[in-house]
């Protein structure tokens, strides 16, 4: 009988919450595979439970709702795969990476607790982070350029437990889609707004969005953070254009 999994989950159960239960149970399938010889660690070690830092916790949670996301459709894209991959080899290093990588793969084969999982995101992680966590998970649903109405609904079904209003969902989401609205979208304002509240809600989101406000999480995701940034100025400037707003 194999072990490592129930040891896992039960060690991630007590000490991380939901979360820590998913990544717990990966990582003891991850143990018992490596016993039997299917994956190959060539003589090193490896960490069963990571420094338990910011960025770290972001990378765990990031990596289950990663899981959710992908699952959403039934199809496990490799672009997908890809995406997650190029994000963790920035953030953690080459090394590090491998490790996210193959717990993963084992999460991909559980059930996701999303509900759990994200409540106890809400309680531990600030807003800017989970708005963070939400820029990223839309760029996981259009790595291929295509995005799966399921993986959508899936990303709302994850906004809505993470406690994010319908309007700072639909301004994220206005930055991966385009329409003739997007623009107004990005800044959560109609378009039959005034210029003073055209300029009042570019404010708002400038300081919403200021990559400041995720300092500490790691270049990548600071980067991340400019990108998000960059898209309230760009509609910014697109309504101004479009008004002819100076």
């Amino acid at each position: 009988m194999k072990f490592g999994k129930l040891i896992g989950g039960g060690l991630g159960w007590a000490f991380g919450g939901p979360i820590g239960a998913v990544m717990g149970y990966a990582l003891g399938s991850m143990f018992d595979n490596m016993n039997s010889g299917e994956y190959q660690t060539n003589g090193e070690t490896f960490t069963k439970r990571p420094t338990r830092t910011r960025q770290a916790d972001f990378g765990a949670a990031l990596l289950v709702l990663s899981a959710a996301v992908m699952k959403a459709n039934g199809v496990i894209k490799k672009s997908e795969l890809e995406y997650v991959k190029n994000y963790y080899v920035r953030q953690f290093g080459e090394e590090k990476a491998k490790e996210y990588i193959l717990a993963l793969r084992e999460i991909l084969k559980q059930e996701i607790p999303t509900r759990q999982v994200c409540m106890q995101i809400s309680n531990h992680m600030p807003h800017p982070m989970r708005l963070q966590l939400m820029h990223y998970l839309f760029g996981i649903a259009k790595a291929d350029g295509f995005v799966d109405l399921n993986e959508v609904n899936e990303v709302q079904n994850i906004a809505n437990y993470l406690n994010i209003s319908a309007k700072d969902f639909e301004s994220i989401k206005a930055m991966f889609f385009k329409d003739t609205n997007s623009a107004y979208k990005v800044l959560e304002i109609e378009k039959i707004a005034t210029e003073t509240e055209i300029k009042k809600a570019y404010r708002k989101m400038a300081i919403k969005y200021h990559p400041d406000k995720v300092a500490g999480l790691g270049e990548d995701i600071q980067n991340a953070a400019k990108e998000k940034f960059q898209k309230v100025q760009e509609a910014y400037d697109n309504i101004c254009k479009e008004r002819g707003i100076k």
